[in-house]
Protein backbone atom coordinates (compact mmCIF):
# COMPACT_ATOMS: atom_id res chain seq x y z
CA UNK A 1 0.00 0.00 0.00
CA UNK A 2 1.61 2.98 -0.76
CA UNK A 3 1.93 5.71 1.56
CA UNK A 4 -0.58 8.95 1.17
CA UNK A 5 2.10 11.51 1.59
CA UNK A 6 4.34 9.26 -1.45
CA UNK A 7 5.75 11.97 -4.38
CA UNK A 8 4.03 12.21 -7.24
CA UNK A 9 5.08 10.58 -10.54
CA UNK A 10 7.61 12.70 -12.49
CA UNK A 11 5.32 13.97 -15.51
CA UNK A 12 6.42 12.90 -19.11
CA UNK A 13 8.24 15.67 -20.00
CA UNK A 14 9.92 16.04 -16.46
CA UNK A 15 11.77 12.45 -17.20
CA UNK A 16 12.08 13.58 -21.07
CA UNK A 17 14.35 16.56 -19.59
CA UNK A 18 16.39 14.17 -17.08
CA UNK A 19 17.04 11.87 -19.51
CA UNK A 20 18.22 14.48 -22.42
CA UNK A 21 20.37 16.28 -19.65
CA UNK A 22 21.49 12.64 -18.45
CA UNK A 23 23.52 12.29 -22.23
CA UNK A 24 24.60 15.82 -21.76
CA UNK A 25 22.58 17.48 -24.73
CA UNK A 26 22.58 21.16 -24.84
CA UNK A 27 20.07 23.18 -24.39
CA UNK A 28 19.12 23.84 -27.49
CA UNK A 29 18.34 19.93 -28.11
CA UNK A 30 16.28 20.15 -24.84
CA UNK A 31 14.20 22.60 -26.28
CA UNK A 32 13.73 21.37 -29.75
CA UNK A 33 13.01 17.66 -28.27
CA UNK A 34 10.59 19.05 -25.41
CA UNK A 35 8.70 21.61 -28.29
CA UNK A 36 7.89 18.38 -30.64
CA UNK A 37 6.72 15.85 -27.99
CA UNK A 38 4.56 18.47 -26.63
CA UNK A 39 3.18 19.03 -30.29
CA UNK A 40 3.01 15.18 -30.72
CA UNK A 41 0.83 14.92 -27.87
CA UNK A 42 -1.56 17.58 -28.82
CA UNK A 43 -1.93 16.72 -32.12
CA UNK A 44 -3.39 13.38 -30.79
CA UNK A 45 -5.74 14.74 -28.56
CA UNK A 46 -3.14 15.02 -25.14
CA UNK A 47 -3.45 11.20 -25.10
CA UNK A 48 -0.32 9.36 -23.73
CA UNK A 49 2.35 8.26 -26.11
CA UNK A 50 2.71 5.23 -24.52
CA UNK A 51 -0.98 4.25 -26.03
CA UNK A 52 0.13 5.60 -29.30
CA UNK A 53 2.63 3.60 -32.21
CA UNK A 54 3.95 3.70 -35.29
CA UNK A 55 0.88 4.63 -37.47
CA UNK A 56 0.11 7.53 -34.82
CA UNK A 57 3.64 8.91 -35.68
CA UNK A 58 3.00 8.31 -39.22
CA UNK A 59 0.06 10.52 -39.08
CA UNK A 60 1.70 13.49 -37.12
CA UNK A 61 5.00 13.56 -39.48
CA UNK A 62 2.56 13.51 -42.75
CA UNK A 63 0.34 16.26 -41.22
CA UNK A 64 3.65 18.13 -40.45
CA UNK A 65 4.61 17.85 -44.20
CA UNK A 66 1.61 18.08 -46.20
CA UNK A 67 -0.15 20.54 -43.91
CA UNK A 68 2.97 22.37 -42.18
CA UNK A 69 4.94 22.29 -45.32
CA UNK A 70 8.12 21.51 -43.04
CA UNK A 71 11.83 21.04 -44.20
CA UNK A 72 13.68 18.33 -44.54
CA UNK A 73 15.42 19.46 -41.18
CA UNK A 74 12.91 20.27 -39.36
CA UNK A 75 10.56 16.89 -40.09
CA UNK A 76 14.42 14.33 -38.96
CA UNK A 77 14.44 17.18 -36.20
CA UNK A 78 10.68 15.82 -35.28
CA UNK A 79 11.10 12.67 -35.79
CA UNK A 80 14.50 12.14 -33.94
CA UNK A 81 12.37 13.59 -31.03
CA UNK A 82 9.99 10.86 -31.05
CA UNK A 83 12.73 8.02 -31.75
CA UNK A 84 14.44 9.29 -28.49
CA UNK A 85 11.04 9.97 -26.22
CA UNK A 86 10.14 5.49 -27.30
CA UNK A 87 13.56 4.26 -27.01
CA UNK A 88 15.30 6.31 -24.13
CA UNK A 89 12.11 7.32 -22.28
CA UNK A 90 9.60 5.07 -22.56
CA UNK A 91 11.89 2.14 -22.97
CA UNK A 92 9.15 0.52 -25.75
CA UNK A 93 11.01 -1.17 -29.21
CA UNK A 94 10.27 0.65 -32.35
CA UNK A 95 9.66 -1.83 -34.75
CA UNK A 96 7.61 0.67 -36.91
CA UNK A 97 11.13 2.46 -37.35
CA UNK A 98 11.38 0.72 -40.78
CA UNK A 99 8.08 1.51 -42.02
CA UNK A 100 7.90 5.34 -41.02
CA UNK A 101 9.36 7.06 -44.32
CA UNK A 102 12.98 9.42 -43.79
CA UNK A 103 13.06 12.54 -45.69
CA UNK A 104 15.37 12.86 -48.16
CA UNK A 105 18.40 15.07 -47.19
CA UNK A 106 18.93 18.72 -49.27
CA UNK A 107 22.24 20.12 -49.72
CA UNK A 108 21.98 23.75 -50.63
CA UNK A 109 24.39 26.12 -51.71
CA UNK A 110 24.96 28.96 -49.13
CA UNK A 111 24.30 32.66 -49.34
CA UNK A 112 27.96 34.48 -49.66
CA UNK A 113 28.02 38.26 -49.70
CA UNK A 114 30.93 39.88 -51.66
CA UNK A 115 33.98 41.53 -49.92
CA UNK A 116 31.31 44.95 -50.96
CA UNK A 117 28.99 43.31 -49.19
CA UNK A 118 30.59 42.62 -46.43
CA UNK A 119 32.32 46.09 -45.89
CA UNK A 120 28.76 47.76 -46.47
CA UNK A 121 26.91 45.67 -43.92
CA UNK A 122 29.42 45.98 -41.68
CA UNK A 123 29.36 50.20 -41.98
CA UNK A 124 25.78 49.70 -41.37
CA UNK A 125 26.00 47.40 -38.13
CA UNK A 126 28.47 50.27 -36.97
CA UNK A 127 25.48 52.63 -37.02
CA UNK A 128 23.58 50.81 -34.92
CA UNK A 129 22.16 52.27 -31.48
CA UNK A 130 24.20 50.53 -28.63
CA UNK A 131 21.60 51.74 -26.52
CA UNK A 132 21.19 49.41 -23.08
CA UNK A 133 23.25 46.76 -24.03
CA UNK A 134 25.97 48.46 -24.68
CA UNK A 135 27.64 45.96 -26.94
CA UNK A 136 28.81 47.26 -30.58
CA UNK A 137 27.29 45.09 -33.04
CA UNK A 138 29.61 45.80 -35.85
CA UNK A 139 32.34 44.38 -33.17
CA UNK A 140 30.30 41.28 -32.90
CA UNK A 141 29.78 41.35 -37.29
CA UNK A 142 33.42 41.94 -38.02
CA UNK A 143 34.44 38.96 -35.16
CA UNK A 144 32.07 36.50 -37.20
CA UNK A 145 33.61 37.17 -40.43
CA UNK A 146 37.12 37.49 -39.60
CA UNK A 147 37.42 34.35 -37.49
CA UNK A 148 34.36 32.07 -38.93
CA UNK A 149 32.77 31.48 -35.73
CA UNK A 150 28.92 30.52 -35.43
CA UNK A 151 26.80 32.98 -33.67
CA UNK A 152 26.24 31.88 -30.35
CA UNK A 153 30.50 30.62 -30.86
CA UNK A 154 31.25 34.40 -30.51
CA UNK A 155 28.75 35.53 -28.04
CA UNK A 156 29.59 32.77 -25.62
CA UNK A 157 33.17 33.85 -25.45
CA UNK A 158 35.04 34.69 -22.24
CA UNK A 159 37.28 36.68 -21.08
CA UNK A 160 40.49 33.99 -20.93
CA UNK A 161 38.91 32.57 -24.69
CA UNK A 162 41.11 35.70 -25.84
CA UNK A 163 44.82 35.62 -26.29
CA UNK A 164 46.15 38.90 -27.64
CA UNK A 165 49.99 37.43 -27.16
CA UNK A 166 49.56 34.83 -30.01
CA UNK A 167 46.68 36.50 -31.59
CA UNK A 168 44.12 33.76 -31.21
CA UNK A 169 40.55 32.83 -29.90
CA UNK A 170 40.19 29.79 -28.37
CA UNK A 171 36.29 28.42 -29.38
CA UNK A 172 34.96 26.54 -26.34
CA UNK A 173 32.67 23.89 -26.68
CA UNK A 174 31.73 24.26 -30.14
CA UNK A 175 29.09 22.12 -31.97
CA UNK A 176 29.37 18.86 -30.97
CA UNK A 177 31.18 19.95 -27.96
CA UNK A 178 34.59 20.17 -29.68
CA UNK A 179 37.35 22.70 -28.93
CA UNK A 180 39.52 24.66 -31.88
CA UNK A 181 41.55 27.88 -32.32
CA UNK A 182 40.89 30.44 -34.37
CA UNK A 183 43.00 33.44 -35.18
CA UNK A 184 42.36 37.06 -34.14
CA UNK A 185 42.11 39.77 -36.69
CA UNK A 186 45.01 42.60 -36.41
CA UNK A 187 42.23 44.97 -36.92
CA UNK A 188 40.02 43.77 -34.00
CA UNK A 189 42.61 43.75 -30.90
CA UNK A 190 41.59 47.49 -29.85
CA UNK A 191 38.64 47.32 -30.09
CA UNK A 192 38.21 44.19 -28.17
CA UNK A 193 39.94 45.85 -25.76
CA UNK A 194 37.67 48.60 -25.54
CA UNK A 195 34.75 46.01 -25.27
CA UNK A 196 36.58 44.39 -22.55
CA UNK A 197 36.61 47.70 -20.33
CA UNK A 198 33.18 47.80 -21.13
CA UNK A 199 32.62 44.42 -20.01
CA UNK A 200 34.70 44.87 -16.67
CA UNK A 201 32.75 47.49 -15.91
CA UNK A 202 29.57 45.36 -15.61
CA UNK A 203 31.64 43.33 -13.85
CA UNK A 204 32.14 45.37 -11.18
CA UNK A 205 28.77 46.42 -10.63
CA UNK A 206 27.84 43.11 -10.80
CA UNK A 207 30.30 42.09 -7.86
CA UNK A 208 29.04 44.99 -6.36
CA UNK A 209 25.39 44.22 -6.01
CA UNK A 210 26.49 40.64 -4.60
CA UNK A 211 24.91 38.88 -8.02
CA UNK A 212 25.35 35.28 -8.72
CA UNK A 213 28.31 34.54 -11.06
CA UNK A 214 27.99 33.38 -14.72
CA UNK A 215 27.37 30.27 -15.75
CA UNK A 216 30.33 27.51 -15.78
CA UNK A 217 30.09 24.70 -17.73
CA UNK A 218 29.48 20.92 -16.21
CA UNK A 219 30.59 20.36 -12.90
CA UNK A 220 33.47 23.24 -12.32
CA UNK A 221 30.97 25.78 -9.92
CA UNK A 222 31.47 22.77 -7.57
CA UNK A 223 35.36 22.17 -8.54
CA UNK A 224 36.14 25.70 -8.46
CA UNK A 225 33.42 27.32 -5.87
CA UNK A 226 34.48 31.34 -6.89
CA UNK A 227 34.98 30.58 -10.82
CA UNK A 228 31.65 31.88 -11.52
CA UNK A 229 32.60 35.02 -9.92
CA UNK A 230 35.82 35.99 -11.36
CA UNK A 231 36.73 38.25 -14.07
CA UNK A 232 38.65 35.33 -15.98
CA UNK A 233 34.73 33.80 -17.30
CA UNK A 234 33.20 36.83 -17.36
CA UNK A 235 31.55 37.16 -20.85
CA UNK A 236 32.95 39.41 -23.76
CA UNK A 237 29.77 40.56 -24.36
CA UNK A 238 27.03 40.42 -21.55
CA UNK A 239 23.96 41.17 -21.49
CA UNK A 240 22.43 44.65 -20.32
CA UNK A 241 20.41 42.91 -17.38
CA UNK A 242 20.35 39.98 -14.68
CA UNK A 243 17.66 36.99 -16.14
CA UNK A 244 17.01 33.59 -14.57
CA UNK A 245 18.87 30.15 -15.17
CA UNK A 246 16.38 28.28 -18.02
CA UNK A 247 18.06 24.71 -15.47
CA UNK A 248 19.55 25.67 -12.43
CA UNK A 249 17.18 28.73 -11.66
CA UNK A 250 19.88 30.86 -10.62
CA UNK A 251 19.51 35.06 -11.44
CA UNK A 252 23.01 35.68 -13.18
CA UNK A 253 24.17 37.36 -15.68
CA UNK A 254 24.25 36.01 -19.13
CA UNK A 255 25.77 37.43 -22.65
CA UNK A 256 24.20 38.95 -25.18
CA UNK A 257 20.86 36.80 -26.89
CA UNK A 258 21.13 36.08 -30.15
CA UNK A 259 18.26 37.78 -30.89
CA UNK A 260 19.70 41.14 -29.98
CA UNK A 261 21.99 40.66 -33.34
CA UNK A 262 20.12 38.94 -35.74
CA UNK A 263 17.23 41.93 -35.24
CA UNK A 264 20.29 44.46 -35.58
CA UNK A 265 21.52 42.75 -38.50
CA UNK A 266 18.44 42.43 -40.12
CA UNK A 267 18.11 46.17 -39.81
CA UNK A 268 22.06 46.56 -41.02
CA UNK A 269 20.87 44.30 -44.24
CA UNK A 270 17.66 46.48 -45.05
CA UNK A 271 20.21 49.73 -44.49
CA UNK A 272 22.93 48.38 -46.88
CA UNK A 273 20.43 47.48 -49.42
CA UNK A 274 21.50 44.17 -49.93
CA UNK A 275 18.92 41.96 -51.34
CA UNK A 276 19.70 38.43 -50.52
CA UNK A 277 18.56 36.27 -48.13
CA UNK A 278 21.38 36.54 -45.41
CA UNK A 279 21.62 35.83 -41.58
CA UNK A 280 24.44 36.05 -39.43
CA UNK A 281 25.23 32.83 -40.19
CA UNK A 282 26.25 34.30 -43.71
CA UNK A 283 29.06 35.82 -42.55
CA UNK A 284 30.77 32.27 -41.34
CA UNK A 285 30.14 31.00 -45.29
CA UNK A 286 31.76 34.32 -46.60
CA UNK A 287 34.82 33.89 -44.44
CA UNK A 288 35.26 30.88 -46.08
CA UNK A 289 34.45 30.90 -49.57
CA UNK A 290 36.72 34.22 -49.42
CA UNK A 291 39.70 32.38 -48.04
CA UNK A 292 39.27 30.08 -50.48
CA UNK A 293 39.38 32.70 -52.80
CA UNK A 294 42.66 33.92 -51.90
CA UNK A 295 44.17 30.86 -52.01
CA UNK A 296 44.25 29.06 -49.08
CA UNK A 297 43.92 25.15 -49.02
CA UNK A 298 40.73 23.21 -48.10
CA UNK A 299 42.01 21.82 -45.01
CA UNK A 300 43.39 25.02 -43.56
CA UNK A 301 39.69 26.19 -43.72
CA UNK A 302 38.28 23.06 -42.66
CA UNK A 303 39.80 23.11 -39.38
CA UNK A 304 39.05 27.14 -38.80
CA UNK A 305 35.65 26.06 -39.44
CA UNK A 306 35.87 22.90 -37.02
CA UNK A 307 34.21 20.76 -39.69
CA UNK A 308 34.51 17.04 -38.75
CA UNK A 309 34.44 15.83 -42.60
CA UNK A 310 36.12 17.56 -45.23
CA UNK A 311 33.17 16.83 -47.73
CA UNK A 312 31.24 19.61 -45.48
CA UNK A 313 33.89 22.06 -46.13
CA UNK A 314 33.84 21.46 -49.82
CA UNK A 315 30.14 22.89 -50.48
CA UNK A 316 32.12 25.95 -50.61
CA UNK A 317 34.17 24.90 -53.56
CA UNK A 318 30.81 24.52 -55.53
CA UNK A 319 30.25 28.14 -54.82
CA UNK A 320 33.37 29.50 -56.21
CA UNK A 321 32.83 27.59 -59.05
CA UNK A 322 29.67 29.64 -60.24
CA UNK A 323 29.60 33.32 -61.08
CA UNK A 324 32.12 35.27 -63.06
CA UNK A 325 34.90 33.34 -61.86
CA UNK A 326 33.43 30.13 -63.81
CA UNK A 327 32.95 28.61 -66.91
CA UNK A 328 32.64 31.27 -69.80
CA UNK A 329 29.46 31.53 -71.05
CA UNK A 330 29.50 30.80 -75.08
CA UNK A 331 26.56 33.62 -75.41
CA UNK A 332 29.97 35.71 -74.50
CA UNK A 333 31.75 34.82 -77.25
CA UNK A 334 28.66 36.22 -79.69
CA UNK A 335 30.15 40.06 -79.07
CA UNK A 336 27.80 42.91 -77.16
CA UNK A 337 24.23 42.75 -77.55
CA UNK A 338 22.68 45.26 -79.67
CA UNK A 339 21.12 48.47 -77.44
CA UNK A 340 17.18 47.23 -78.83
CA UNK A 341 17.57 43.35 -77.85
CA UNK A 342 14.29 42.51 -75.78
CA UNK A 343 12.57 45.38 -76.02
CA UNK A 344 8.86 45.38 -76.48
CA UNK A 345 7.59 46.36 -79.97
CA UNK A 346 6.52 50.14 -80.01
CA UNK A 347 9.53 51.28 -77.65
CA UNK A 348 12.53 52.69 -79.06
CA UNK A 349 16.02 52.29 -77.54
CA UNK A 350 17.63 54.95 -75.55
CA UNK A 351 20.23 56.55 -77.02
CA UNK A 352 23.24 55.86 -76.17
CA UNK A 353 25.13 58.56 -73.11
CA UNK A 354 27.82 61.15 -75.14
CA UNK A 355 31.16 61.13 -73.10
CA UNK A 356 31.50 64.52 -71.05
CA UNK A 357 34.52 65.39 -73.89
CA UNK A 358 32.53 65.23 -76.79
CA UNK A 359 29.67 66.73 -75.01
CA UNK A 360 31.69 70.18 -74.81
CA UNK A 361 33.28 69.37 -78.23
CA UNK A 362 30.28 69.63 -80.25
CA UNK A 363 27.27 71.73 -79.57
CA UNK A 364 23.72 70.20 -78.99
CA UNK A 365 21.93 68.90 -81.89
CA UNK A 366 25.05 68.24 -83.83
CA UNK A 367 26.47 64.93 -83.45
CA UNK A 368 30.30 64.38 -84.08
CA UNK A 369 31.33 63.53 -87.76
CA UNK A 370 32.81 60.18 -88.65
CA UNK A 371 36.67 60.57 -88.10
CA UNK A 372 37.36 58.16 -90.70
CA UNK A 373 35.47 58.10 -93.47
CA UNK A 374 34.04 55.28 -95.71
CA UNK A 375 36.70 54.09 -98.45
CA UNK A 376 35.35 53.57 -101.66
CA UNK A 377 35.43 50.51 -103.07
CA UNK A 378 37.96 49.74 -106.10
CA UNK A 379 36.37 49.13 -109.41
CA UNK A 380 37.16 45.66 -109.77
CA UNK A 381 35.90 45.29 -105.86
CA UNK A 382 32.02 46.60 -107.21
CA UNK A 383 29.92 43.76 -107.46
CA UNK A 384 28.11 43.57 -110.60
CA UNK A 385 24.25 44.71 -110.15
CA UNK A 386 21.70 41.66 -109.64
CA UNK A 387 19.19 41.39 -112.36
CA UNK A 388 15.51 42.41 -111.81
CA UNK A 389 13.08 40.45 -110.20
CA UNK A 390 10.18 39.03 -112.55
CA UNK A 391 6.59 40.39 -111.12
CA UNK A 392 5.07 36.65 -111.00
CA UNK A 393 8.36 35.20 -109.28
CA UNK A 394 5.77 34.81 -105.86
CA UNK A 395 2.86 33.05 -107.68
CA UNK A 396 5.73 30.80 -109.98
CA UNK A 397 7.07 29.43 -106.65
CA UNK A 398 4.45 29.06 -103.85
CA UNK A 399 6.43 27.51 -100.85
CA UNK A 400 5.00 23.93 -100.08
CA UNK A 401 3.71 24.16 -96.34
CA UNK A 402 6.37 21.64 -94.20
CA UNK A 403 4.25 18.98 -91.59
CA UNK A 404 6.71 18.32 -89.69
CA UNK A 405 7.71 21.52 -88.73
CA UNK A 406 4.19 22.10 -87.91
CA UNK A 407 4.12 19.29 -85.44
CA UNK A 408 6.91 20.13 -84.02
CA UNK A 409 6.06 23.41 -83.26
CA UNK A 410 2.37 22.12 -82.06
CA UNK A 411 3.90 20.05 -79.59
Amino acid sequence: MSSPHAAPPPRLLDMLRQHIRLLHYSIRTEEAYVHWVRAFIRYHGLRHPSDLAGPDIQAFLTWLANERDVAPGTHRQALSALLFLYQKVLRQPVPWIEEIGHPRSQRRLPVVLSMAEVQQLLAALDAVPLQRQQVPYGLVGRLLYGTGMRLLEGLRLRVKDIDFDRRAVIVREAKGFKDRVVMLPAALEAPLREQLERSHAVWKADRAAGADGVHLPQALARKYPRAAESWTWHWVFPHSQLADDPRSGAHRRHHLREVNFQRAFKAALQEAGIHKPASPHTLRHSFATHLLQSGYDIRTVQELLGHTDVSTTMIYTHVLRLGGGAVRSPLDSLGPVPPAAGMAAGFAAAPAATPPAEAARYPAGHPPATVRPAREPAPEERLPCPPPVPADLATRYRPTPSFTAAATSAS
